[in-house]
């Protein structure tokens, strides 16, 4: 069924192609190629969401990861363009570390990190990659880090304390 708001909700989005695999499947006859591809999409406000799409052809992969990848958004807070403290978050053998950064500084991470920032709005960020640096990991882990950070309203309140008491 057709969405009549789907094209301005969509317009505002930003696309990244993080990557591209070729994927064989062996059969009796020989081998069959087809194409993975993983995307992340964001709104650059503090929303993003990664994707994940298969098929023979890279640009109908590509087309299924983006779709994948808007269904798949999720909110995160971010202070400014920074965010809101450090983090450390893992998925698998991928261990990503990430911490707040000064005006100017800019971003400062490997390729799939660097994208997912990207497309989520943060403009200035110090991250690392530990562990593995297989994309999917490393992507997954990055948005699992960034979804758990905590705003000092939550942790404040979680505490019983004012929000001056817990910024300092």
């Amino acid at each position: 069924m057709a969405r009549f708001n789907a094209p301005s909700e969509t317009d505002e989005l930003q696309e990244k192609l993080v990557t591209v695999r070729r994927v064989a499947k062996v059969v009796k006859g020989g081998r069959i190629f087809g194409f993975s591809a993983l995307t992340v999409v964001g709104d650059g406000k503090g929303r993003v969401g990664f994707g994940r799409g298969k098929a023979r052809e890279v640009p109908a992969a590509i087309q299924k990861a983006m779709e994948d990848a808007r269904r798949n958004m999720r909110e995160v807070n971010l202070q400014g363009g920074t965010l809101q403290h450090p983090i450390t978050a893992r998925h698998g053998a991928a261990k990503v570390f990430m911490q707040p950064a000064s005006d100017g500084t800019g971003i400062i991470a490997g390729g799939a990190m660097r994208a997912v920032f990207e497309v989520l709005g943060v403009r200035d960020v110090l991250a690392k990659c530990i562990g593995s640096s297989n994309p999917v990991n490393v992507v997954r882990a990055t948005i699992r880090g960034l979804t758990e950070m905590a705003d000092p309203e939550t942790v404040a309140a979680k505490r019983g304390k004012s929000v001056s008491d817990i910024v300092g």
